[in-house]
């Protein structure tokens, strides 16, 4: 089963990042359902604006978790730059 990571853009321009296995029922959830993150549904709609596939939930977690460790600026250079390697450092 494919895993993605990906993040969306909110109306107020934040960033919100997290993993699915089907990104399109993802997306609908953060617009319209109860199922969507608490973070996102004050800030609908969202956006998606980057995301990759990757083999296993691990992997698309620990790329999760290196994102929201960036600032801001690093965040939209990866989106930009469509990269995000799990130990970048970056």
């Amino acid at each position: 089963m494919a895993w993605f990571f990906y993040v969306v853009r909110c109306s107020d321009d934040s960033l919100y990042a997290g993993v699915t296995t089907d990104l399109q029922r993802r997306i609908s959830e953060h617009n319209s359902g109860k199922r969507g993150a608490k973070y996102t549904r004050s800030r609908r709609p969202v956006q998606l604006i980057f995301s990759e596939q990757l083999t296993n939930r691990s992997e698309a977690q620990q790329k999760e978790a290196s994102f929201k460790k960036l600032t801001r600026k690093q965040k939209l250079e990866i989106i930009l730059n469509h990269t995000l390697e799990i130990n970048s450092g970056v």
